[in-house]
C-alpha cells in the first residue's frame, strides 16, 4: 500500500470549496511525512481553475517528488447533491485537469440509475485516454452500501470504472465494511479513503443516510477506537494483496492541529 494525502485534511468539513493553508504548506507536509502522492480536488484546483494556475501546482508537486493519485474536479461531486452526477455528461474537461496533473484516476458522482448510462459513456471517454473513474463508498449515493456499490459496478461493467472504499461511510450508514464487503467489491478496487467517525446523536456532525436518515457524529482519529475498526480494514487489505493508494481524507478542522493530525494518521497507517 502507498500512502497518499488529500487536499481535504485542510478543508473544514462543512466547507469543500477553500484550503485553511497555502498549498505550498500541503506539499511540504506531504514530503515531512514521506506520501507517495497527494490527491487532488476543485478547492486547490478543479475545473474551474485556469491551466497556468494548474500548470504551476504540477510543477510544485513535480519539484517535491509528488505524483496525483487521484483528481476530484468540481465542487458538487464532494457535496455529492443533485448536481454531483453533472460530470459523467460532460466529462471531457475533467479528464483534461487530469491529463495536467498527469493523474489517471477521477472522481465521479451517482445518484439515479440513469447516471449507469451516462457513466458508461464517460468511462468510454476516459479509456480513450488511459484514465480510470471512480465512486466513493458514499452515504446517500448510488454506493451507500456494498451490495447495491456492487450491483452498480456490474451494470456500468467497464474495467476502468471501480470504487474508491471508504469505510467510514457504510460504517455511518449501518452497513457492514468489514472483511466481507471487502472481499465484496475487491475486483473494483481503485482506491482507498480513510478518515473516521464515532456515532453520537448529539454529535458535532450530521450525515445524511438513504438508510438511516440523518446520523450525528463526531470526528475521530482513524487510530482511535469506538468508530471504524481500521485495525481489521487495514489488515485485511494488506493480507487482499491491496497495492494502491491509502489516501488521508479526513477533514481535520476542529479534530486537532493539522500536523499533528497527519503526523498520527501516518504513524498509524504505517503499521500496515
Amino acid at each position: 500500500m502507498k500512502l497518499s494525502l488529500s487536499v481535504r485534511v485542510a478543508e473544514s468539513f462543512t466547507n469543500k470549496e477553500k484550503i485553511s493553508v497555502p498549498f505550498a504548506h500541503l506539499i511540504a507536509l506531504a514530503r515531512q511525512y514521506q506520501m507517495n502522492a497527494m490527491c487532488m480536488r476543485a478547492s486547490v484546483a478543479g475545473i474551474q481553475t485556469p491551466v497556468e494556475v494548474v500548470r504551476d501546482y504540477r510543477q510544485q508537486l513535480n519539484a517535491a517528488g509528488l505524483p496525483v493519485s487521484m483528481v476530484t474536479g468540481d465542487f458538487a461531486v464532494p457535496v455529492n447533491g443533485d448536481a454531483g452526477p453533472d460530470c459523467l455528461r460532460w466529462i471531457t474537461p475533467y479528464l483534461d485537469l487530469a491529463r495536467e496533473f498527469n493523474a489517471t484516476l477521477i472522481r465521479v458522482c451517482m445518484k439515479v440509475e440513469e447516471d449507469i448510462y451516462w457513466a458508461q459513456r464517460a468511462a468510454d471517454e476516459a479509456k480513450e485516454r488511459g484514465i480510470r473513474l471512480a465512486h466513493q463508498s458514499h452515504c446517500a449515493s448510488m454506493f451507500e452500501s456494498p451490495e447495491n456499490s456492487l450491483r452498480v459496478l456490474k451494470k456500468v461493467n467497464r474495467d476502468n470504472f471501480g470504487l474508491i472504499y471508504e469505510a467510514a461511510n457504510w460504517f455511518v450508514a449501518g452497513e457492514r465494511y468489514g472483511p466481507d464487503a471487502i472481499e465484496m467489491i475487491r475486483p473494483y478496487l481503485f482506491n482507498v479513503y480513510v478518515q473516521n467517525h464515532r456515532l453520537n446523536p448529539n454529535g458535532q456532525a450530521k450525515l445524511d443516510t438513504w438508510k438511516r436518515g440523518v446520523v450525528g457524529v463526531d470526528h475521530i482519529g482513524i487510530w482511535e477506537k469506538d468508530g471504524v475498526n481500521y485495525d481489521q480494514v487495514l489488515s485485511t487489505l494488506a493480507k487482499a494483496g491491496y497495492s494502491g493508494y491509502v489516501t488521508i481524507h479526513q477533514a481535520f478542522a476542529g479534530v486537532m492541529p493539522l500536523e499533528e493530525s497527519i503526523r498520527r494518521s501516518v504513524e498509524y497507517l504505517r503499521r500496515f
